[in-house]
């Protein structure tokens, strides 16, 4: 029997956010063990914690979704560190370093209690030109032709781009031409401008079937440096903002984020463990 968690992220109201579990002493799992209870959770993301291979590290997480490991993912990395502390298995102090496949990510508490990972820099940037592929997202999203869209990987990668708040509120989106672009990427998140907050949809591809995310730490992530490299940013108040997501599913997500130079962004947000005990795998 091992350690666990499911900890709900960006919310502080149990069922309100985005869970993910969490099994807090997973060294000694084979690959194979871990993809297969990550099936069994059937949530969109299954987190075990390991110890940390690099002297940087407080510890080392790896990251599955019910078919696939990911090298990276926001809300996982938020749940992940407060299940953690939740179980005594951290330090309670004011930053931490994880380790993944994506490399080393910094963490830290936010004055209100928040926790916020440092985005990591986007790995490819790759706007999308008007041709056959943008006509491909037109017929994806239902007709609604969205703007600047731009592949952003920052580990996950996201179709990211900006649509009015009534398209992002209405969408329908078409399964055969989301299968058609999924040879430019699986996911495709959106965003909306409203006065100076932004409302945000996520979209993946789980095999056969669209799913979409409640609240999406790495899509929010994409938004931001999205934000950026169309000077939207700009017509924010501040460097820092509210994202709101989940609502289309039920959900109440709350985001906060605080735009650096060079996309040194920190996406942040509340969590509450809501399952624990012991597991076996």
């Amino acid at each position: 029997m091992r350690s666990f968690a499911q900890v709900d992220v960006f919310t502080t109201q149990p069922g309100r956010g985005n869970p993910v579990a969490v099994v807090l002493d997973a060294e000694g799992l084979t690959d194979a063990e871990m993809q297969r209870l990550a099936n069994w959770t059937n949530l969109s993301e299954t987190t075990f914690v390991l110890p940390p291979t690099r002297p940087e590290a407080d510890y080392r997480v790896r990251i599955f979704t019910p078919g696939r490991e990911l090298p990276f993912a926001g809300h996982p990395t938020i749940g992940t560190v407060s299940g953690l502390l939740d179980a005594s298995r951290l330090p309670s102090r004011g930053s931490w370093t994880q380790e993944c496949g994506a490399g080393l990510v910094e963490l830290r508490r936010l004055d209100d209690g928040a926790i916020a990972f440092a985005a990591p820099p986007p790995i490819a940037v790759e706007p999308l030109e008007p041709g056959e592929t943008t006509d491909l997202l037109t017929a994806t999203l239902g007709g609604v032709k969205a703007e600047a869209p731009t592949v952003i990987e920052i580990g996950p990668r996201w179709l990211t781009a900006r649509v009015s708040l009534d398209e992002l509120d209405s969408l329908r989106l078409d399964p055969a031409a989301f299968a058609g672009i999924s040879s430019v990427t699986p996911d495709i998140t959106l965003y909306a401008l409203h006065d100076s907050e932004v409302h945000v949809r996520s979209f993946f591809r789980e095999g056969e079937r669209i799913d979409e995310d409640p609240v999406c730490g790495s899509g929010n992530a994409c938004v931001a440096a999205h934000l950026q490299l169309t000077g939207l940013d700009a017509a924010l108040e501040g460097p820092g903002y509210r994202a709101f997501q989940g609502r289309h599913r039920g959900r109440d997500g709350r985001i906060s984020v605080q735009l650096g130079e060079q996309h040194r962004n920190w996406i942040g947000g509340r969590a509450v463990t809501v399952i624990s005990g012991t597991i076996a795998v």
